[in-house]
C-alpha cells in the first residue's frame, strides 16, 4: 500500500509538472532579446511597432537596436517593443508627440492622422511597387515626405517595409462583384476609408490587434494587406485566398520625436541617423526577398492567389484617381501633380 501511495505522489507531481510547463506561454520575442546589459546607457529611446519582428520591416528596430548601442559606444540605449505592447498605432502616435516613447516604426496607413501630406504613400496605384518606391526614395521629393510631421515635433527619418497592397478573403474574390460581398478590415487610415467608399465596397475600420477574433466571429471576411503579413501572421488560415490589387505599398516610417532628438550631442545625432538609414535601406532589400518567399510558402500550403481582369484593374484605378483629387489640397496640389508626374502616374482629370 505504502509503495502504491508513492507511486501515485510521483505520477501526481510528474503531471503537475507537465500541465505547468505546458500552461507557460513561450515568449515570441525571445530570439531577439538583447544579450548586453544597457541599464547604464545615458540616453535611453523607446520605440514602438504594432507587428511582429519575423516580418524584415519590424526586425529592423532590432538592428537598429544592436547597431546603435555599439556604434554609440554604449551612449543610446534603444528599447524596442513591437506586437502592439505600448497600444494602437493611433495611441503610440499621440504618445509619440508628447514624448512619452521617442521613436515608432509606424505604419504608412496610419501617419495621416497626424500628418495629411504623408497620405500620399496611400493613394492607389501612385508608388505602388518596390521599384517605384525606390524611385520616389531617391527623388528630390521625398524629404518633403519624411518632414510631414514636423510641426507635430516629430521627424521622418527613413523607411523600411511590408510589400503589395491587396485582399486577403475567406471566398475567393475573382472579380469586382465577389469584392462587393466581402467585409474589408481596413486599417484606422483616412485614404483607405475614402478609397474603399469610392470603390464602392464595404470597409470595416478597425486596429490591427483587434482583427484576429473578428475574423473568427465573421465580423470581418477579408482583410486589406500585403500577403507577406498575412502568410506571417497565420491570417491565411482563415482567410485563404489572395487577390493581387497592387496599389500601393507598406511601409513602416521611422519615426523619432524632435525633443528627444535634440536632446542628443551632435556627435550622437550623427550616429543615430546614420545607423538608421544604413539599417533601413539594407531592410527594404530583405522586404523585396521576403514578400517573393513568403508568397511561394503560401502558395506551396494551399492559399489561392488571383488577379482581376485588366478592365476590372483599370476601373480601380480611375475611381481611385477621385482620391488623388480628394486629397491634392491636404497634401498640396503642386507638389502631388510634381510626384504624378515624376513616377509617370496617368490621371484621369487636371486637378
Amino acid at each position: 500500500m505504502r509503495v502504491l501511495v508513492l507511486v501515485l505522489v510521483v505520477l501526481m507531481a510528474s503531471s503537475s509538472a507537465v500541465l505547468a510547463a505546458g500552461g507557460k506561454k513561450k515568449n515570441p520575442l525571445a530570439k531577439w532579446k538583447s544579450t548586453v546589459d544597457m541599464s547604464k546607457a545615458k540616453y535611453v529611446m523607446k520605440v514602438s511597432n504594432i507587428s511582429h519582428p519575423v516580418i524584415e520591416g519590424v526586425a529592423a528596430g532590432y538592428r537598429v537596436r544592436d547597431s546603435l548601442w555599439e556604434k554609440s559606444n554604449g551612449q543610446i540605449a534603444l528599447k524596442y517593443y513591437p506586437l502592439h505592447q505600448l497600444g494602437g498605432e493611433v495611441e503610440v502616435l499621440n504618445m509619440l508627440k508628447t514624448n512619452t516613447v521617442q521613436g515608432m516604426l509606424c505604419s504608412s496607413v496610419a501617419v495621416t492622422n497626424l500628418a495629411p501630406r504623408m497620405g500620399i504613400i496611400n493613394l492607389p496605384f501612385l508608388i505602388n511597387s518596390f521599384d517605384k518606391l525606390d524611385k520616389y526614395i531617391g527623388s528630390e521629393y521625398w524629404q518633403y515626405f519624411l518632414d510631414g510631421m514636423k510641426h507635430q515635433g516629430i521627424m521622418g527619418v527613413d523607411i523600411t517595409g511590408y510589400g503589395n497592397y491587396g485582399w486577403a478573403t475567406v471566398d475567393p474574390v475573382k472579380s469586382l462583384a465577389d469584392a462587393k460581398d466581402v467585409k474589408f478590415r481596413i486599417a484606422e487610415a483616412a485614404v483607405q476609408q475614402t478609397l474603399y467608399k469610392e470603390w464602392g465596397l464595404h470597409p470595416v475600420v478597425m486596429p490591427w490587434p483587434d482583427v484576429p477574433i473578428s475574423l473568427k466571429q465573421k465580423v470581418i471576411t477579408g482583410l486589406d494587406h500585403t500577403p507577406m503579413v498575412c502568410n506571417i501572421t497565420k491570417k491565411f488560415e482563415v482567410c485563404k485566398n489572395f487577390t493581387q490589387i497592387n496599389y500601393a505599398q507598406g511601409l513602416f516610417i521611422f519615426l523619432v520625436n524632435e525633443k528627444f532628438y535634440n536632446s542628443l550631442p551632435a556627435d550622437l545625432q550623427k550616429v543615430m541617423l546614420d545607423v538608421i538609414h544604413e539599417e533601413c535601406a539594407k531592410t527594404r532589400v530583405l522586404t523585396r526577398k521576403q514578400e517573393t518567399d513568403q508568397i511561394a510558402k503560401a502558395k506551396a500550403a494551399g492559399i489561392n492567389f488571383y488577379q482581376l481582369s485588366d478592365n476590372e484593374m483599370e476601373t480601380l484605378r480611375v475611381k481611385g484617381d477621385k482620391v488623388h483629387q480628394e486629397w491634392a489640397g491636404k497634401i498640396g496640389a503642386d507638389y502631388l501633380k510634381k510626384v504624378q508626374d515624376f513616377m509617370g502616374y496617368k490621371r484621369s482629370l487636371d486637378y
